[in-house]
């Protein structure tokens, strides 16, 4: 069986493309709803996958309608080929029925894992090379070495409590 889903990102939007395109490429059943791609959670793609067995075929107008992003896409198809469910995009001609269709997917897996990584690398790359540079990470201290001499001093005093020296250094980095 081929079943289609289909998603606009704003209720002004019409959905009504790609609901024709996916029937003209014989979806007995289309999933439509209106939400935004960045929320997880999409009722109506859920119920989709839910209703998909094995030897169907999941087809989308368009890559974008089905995942946020490469790496939720590649994993939603590997984990639709797992469960022998193909899946198909109009719009970029990928067909993971066909040993050509998976190729290209498996590309889009490399290219999202190597993304991934590169990522990675770079997140870990930035405060190392800013410490090289003499640059210290994080926030600058909200207190002087002076106010900091006086809130220990503060704390000494069995007379003061934690809350009241918190309170008083609040109160003097207002002003």
């Amino acid at each position: 069986m081929i079943i289609g889903y289909a998603r606009v990102s704003t209720t002004d939007q019409n959905p009504d493309l790609q609901v024709d395109a996916l029937e003209k490429a014989g979806a007995e059943q289309v999933f439509q709803e209106k939400f935004t791609g960045t929320l997880k959670e999409r009722p109506e793609l859920s119920q989709c996958l839910r209703t998909l067995r094995q030897g169907d075929v999941l087809v989308v107008w368009k890559l974008d309608r089905l995942a946020r992003s490469l790496k939720d896409l590649v994993e939603l198809v590997q984990s639709l080929h797992d469960r022998g469910v193909g899946f198909k995009s109009l719009t970029e001609s990928i067909d993971t029925t066909s040993s050509g269709g998976r190729l290209v997917f498996h590309i889009f897996g490399a290219l999202a894992e190597f993304e991934h990584d590169l990522i990675r690398e770079r997140t870990i790359a930035g405060p190392e090379a800013a410490r090289a540079w003499g640059r210290k990470g994080g926030r600058k201290p909200s207190m002087s070495n002076s106010d900091i001499k006086k809130a220990n001093a503060m704390l000494s005093s069995p007379n003061i409590t934690k809350k009241e020296v918190a309170e008083h250094f609040a109160s003097v980095g207002q002003h």
